[in-house]
């Protein structure tokens, strides 16, 4: 079975302009998330799929293999079904490019959890909620899985509900990590799908895999992520690297 990994990597972004060649310890933050994929012991290749000639140029300089897509995109699933519908390989890790801590194992996890399911199209990832605030806050999105691990509902509301009171550290609440497995034959179908009302509601794209009646397995892990959306993100990443965090 042939695993590979692609980090999408949009120029454009509304709160930090060409974020993923943004100066981390001396080389693009994209650099780091590639070096970190790199790392993995089941992804077989590694590409970045951009969409502008600065992203290309710069991850052609670092010697990552780079495939240019389009700027019309609206998500990383598309790009990637685009771009790899004709490779020939079976799975398919769609790794954030705006991730430079993400941890090589997970990667792992989340791939293996795909290749053993087979009657799932996607794979993912969800962690424990351990800090209450975390529940209301919409950017902090929610996972109710069931018992065989399929993803039930993904919602940016605190769910599952529990009727019954009780205390925070006594309830399994999960949170989404967004890393992505997906089958190759699946990605084509993907983009014919209808968005979902679901999808419309929530703006979770994994919404319209679910409506359309396909499973999402999960594997729970201990790492987190940490997404660069501002120059303030950034400056955590740097400042979690010189607390010993290594890249």
């Amino acid at each position: 079975m042939k695993i590979i990994g692609v980090i999408p990597a949009r120029w454009a972004s509304t709160r930090f302009a060409g974020k993923v060649l943004a100066d981390l310890k001396g080389s693009p933050m994209l650099q780091h998330v590639w070096q970190r994929a790199k790392q993995s012991r089941t992804l077989d290749e590694v590409f970045i799929a951009c969409d502008d000639d600065r992203v290309f140029d710069a991850a052609q300089g670092f010697g990552a293999k780079t495939v240019m897509t389009s700027v019309e995109h609206t998500s990383g699933t598309e790009r990637i079904a685009k771009a790899f519908r004709l490779s020939d390989a079976d799975i398919i890790v769609n790794i954030q490019g705006d991730e430079p801590l993400i941890e090589p194992a997970l990667i792992d996890a989340v791939a293996k959890a795909l290749a053993d399911d087979t009657d799932s199209v996607m794979a993912t990832a969800v962690k424990r909620i351990d800090r209450e605030e975390d529940l209301n806050n919409p950017n902090v999105v929610k996972v109710a899985v069931g018992g065989n691990n399929n993803a039930l509902y993904f919602s940016r509301a605190a769910i599952p509900f529990y009727r019954d009171p009780g205390e925070f550290g006594a309830r399994k609440y999960f949170k989404h990590i967004g890393i992505y497995a997906y089958r190759r034959s699946f990605l084509a179908k993907f983009k014919e799908l209808p968005v979902s009302e679901l999808e419309q509601s929530e703006k979770l794209e994994q919404l319209r895999v679910l409506d359309a009646g396909y499973k999402i397995t999960t594997v729970e892990t201990a790492y987190d992520t940490i997404g660069v959306d501002t120059p303030e993100d950034l400056k955590r990443v740097e400042e979690l690297i010189g607390q010993g965090e290594q890249i």
